[in-house]
């Protein structure tokens, strides 16, 4: 009799459990709409990868625009993964809760550190790509610091830093900053530029490009993989939503927009600039336009207001580690000033933007954007396991994934190290 009312003890607990979640899901869900949640997955996906596109399909040639199609189904199909993992699950808000719920602590953990080494090096892309745009802007400027005379690229990274330092300072920044709004604003300004200076400047569409370039393909999928690493941010943009069953449709707007977007400044730029393309398509850009500085000066905006919202998750994620009773607010500024300061210095050491990008995109992108949300699907819906159609898309995306990885850091590493070797 004790084991039997234990059971229909369980049972009716079960019972006023369900009917509770019956009526919490009646109650109106408060949350974004979906088109407030549509300009934030778009915020997410429209970075500084932009200026890279047209340097990326010089790396590749022509036919590497059939990878950039590839790579964002891809990674749609894998942020629809994510999606799946969060169906039904209202306790998983975050790319960190999917990984504790798929392998405990240690998933946790593992993307825990891929997110924020990811976001430690876009910090560090956002200094590098100040630089290089202000010593193009002014080219002769220089800086005196304790008696130094500091010129060019270094002197802007310097002075980028100092402007920034204080807006790292403040605590208060919410999530859903990460996106901000300015994001998609300045995308279509730039790509709207680009065109502007090849259509009405002088220059023209005249540059026709190589089909293909065998050695340069690991490069451009790097590139691309790094346009689309916004898996970290969409589980919390869906758990913002106020109806999260229509995630998938918004996924699918922000991926084919923000393709279309990545396409066009590909596109563009390669045919004025073809095998001339640099690193950032505003290095291309004639210094006198009018239209080149409103492309410069809308590229400078976005890294200068969103560098503090990127390392705030590793000094919040540094924070938690102390004693409560540590966390004062000249610690929290010693910290962030601290994480600040090391960026600078892996920008003056590590000065090449389109590179360091490359190698976040192969080795942090395809493992947080592809391979990661594949496996942790796996493991939580089993159902996925059956031998099927999904299971070989997956299958498949686990066995090219790494060798993408490996080959794109590879590559990566090697142009880096051959850059510093040059006097």
């Amino acid at each position: 009799m004790g084991a039997e009312g234990k059971l229909l003890t369980e049972k009716h607990n079960m019972e006023i459990e369900n009917r509770l979640e019956d009526q919490h899901s009646e109650l109106p869900r408060r949350g974004t709409s979906v088109f407030k949640t549509c300009s934030n997955g778009l915020n997410a996906l429209s970075g500084i990868g932009i200026l890279s596109m047209p340097y990326a399909v010089s790396q590749g040639g022509w036919l590497s625009l059939i990878l950039l199609l590839l790579v964002a189904i891809l990674c749609w199909y894998t942020g629809m993964l994510l999606h799946r993992c969060m169906d039904g699950r209202p306790l998983i808000k975050s790319y960190p809760d999917i990984g504790e719920e798929a392998f405990g602590y240690k998933g946790r953990a593992i993307i825990s550190i891929f997110m924020y080494l990811e976001l430690y090096l876009v910090a560090t892309g956002f200094l590098i790509l100040e630089g290089d745009n202000l010593e193009k802007l002014f080219p002769t400027m220089s800086f005196r610091v304790c008696g130094l005379r500091i010129v060019g690229k270094q002197g802007f990274v310097l002075l980028t830093a100092l402007v920034i330092l204080p807006t790292t300072w403040f605590k208060s920044l919410g999530v859903l900053a990460y996106v901000s709004a300015g994001g998609v604003l300045a995308s279509i300004i730039l790509v709207g530029c680009v065109m502007w200076i090849g259509a009405f400047d002088g220059i023209g569409f005249h540059e026709r490009g190589k089909k293909v370039n065998w050695g340069g393909l690991t490069t451009s999928i790097s590139l691309f993989t790094f346009c689309y690493c916004g898996h970290a941010v969409f589980p919390t943009i869906r758990s913002s939503m106020k109806e999260t069953r229509q995630f998938p449709k918004v996924l699918l707007v922000c991926f084919i927009l923000s393709t279309i977007t990545y396409g066009l400044m590909a596109i563009t730029g390669y045919m004025i600039f073809g095998e001339y393309s640099k690193s950032q398509v505003t290095l291309n850009l004639p210094t006198r336009e009018i239209s080149t500085k409103i492309a410069i000066y809308t590229t400078l905006i976005n890294p200068i207001t969103k560098y503090a919202i990127i390392i705030t998750p590793i000094a919040n994620a540094i924070e938690s580690k102390m004693p409560f009773h540590k966390r004062s607010r000249p610690i929290c500024i010693i910290i962030r000033t601290s994480i600040l300061i090391s960026t600078v210095l892996v920008a003056l050491f590590i000065p090449f933007f389109g590179y360091l990008m490359a190698f976040t995109g192969a080795f942090l992108g395809v493992t947080g954007s592809l391979l990661l949300p594949s496996l942790c699907y796996l493991k939580i819906n089993k159902a996925a396991q059956r031998f099927g159609f999904e299971l070989i898309i997956i299958i498949g995306i686990l066995l090219i994934g790494p060798f993408i990885a490996v080959m794109g850091t590879y590559n990566s590493m090697r142009q880096i190290v051959n850059h510093l070797q040059k006097p």
